[in-house]
């Protein structure tokens, strides 16, 4: 078990699962928001380095994993064009924001979006062409599962392309994270979400999640061959790359 997995957002006798689709089913309607405030607007870059790996391979089948509210997938459907995109999530609450967001979009013929448990997706072996993930696989109860599960979906030869936030490893910009992280980011997710847990959670599964070389030798012990990783705005997030 790694750390994160024994990080729950609630009550430590619960499933975590289970703790998790209520907790985003909680902040899904401050969750856009409050991600792109708290982050500055600077995820969405990040969003488009790891679609910007994917471009030439031309993926015409797309799962994203934990898609929550939806942007990842939109802006790889805008930007990768295929004739396929599916996000799979386990919180409805979250996925319905999506939902309306594709609509508005006029994206609804090439995005849908499903309820599923990413440790054990509905989906036949060898079903897509790329497997994507943008800040939700540290909430997998078990990260092993999960990434077997990413690569047993996947066509030979498909990519995975993965953002994930992480700790900085540098001076000054690890002390100044630490502030932010337990100061800042709890609060005023408590203040904007009304949910006194969710975003202490957060903080927590960041700074426990494995990172950097750690994650790719878990990538290679799933399966994944090439695995390799890149970190972004000095290590706060990490985009990991991986081919099966």
């Amino acid at each position: 078990m790694y750390q994160q997995e024994a990080i729950k957002p609630y009550d430590e006798r619960a499933e975590k699962g289970q703790q998790v689709e209520q907790m985003f089913d909680n902040i899904a309607p401050t969750y856009d928001k409050l991600n792109h405030r708290l982050s500055w607007d600077i995820d969405k870059g990040w969003r488009k380095k790891a679609i910007s790996y994917l471009k030439p391979f031309n993926p015409q089948t797309i799962l994203d994993i934990a898609t929550g509210t939806g942007d990842f997938a939109i802006l790889a459907a805008e930007m990768l064009h295929p004739k396929r995109l599916v996000g799979a999530d386990i919180s409805e609450g979250m996925m319905e924001i999506g939902r309306k967001k594709v609509k508005a979009k006029g994206l609804q013929e090439i995005i849908s979006f499903e309820k599923e448990d990413c440790l054990k997706l509905s989906y036949p072996d060898n079903s897509f062409d790329a497997v994507t993930a943008a800040f939700g696989i540290r909430n997998f109860a078990s990260l092993d599962k999960g990434l077997q599960e990413m690569y047993r979906v996947l066509k030979p030869g498909g990519h995975l392309s993965i953002v994930e936030l992480t700790t900085p490893v540098s001076f000054p910009m690890r002390q100044l994270f630490h502030i932010y992280s337990h100061s800042v980011l709890p609060v005023y997710g408590r203040l904007i979400s009304k949910d006194t847990s969710a975003y202490s959670y957060l903080t927590k599964t960041i700074e426990a999640f494995p990172q950097g070389e750690r994650m790719t030798d878990i990538l290679h012990e799933a399966g994944f061959s090439k695995a390799s990783f890149k970190r972004l705005t000095f290590g706060i997030c990490t985009m990991y790359m991986a081919t099966k």
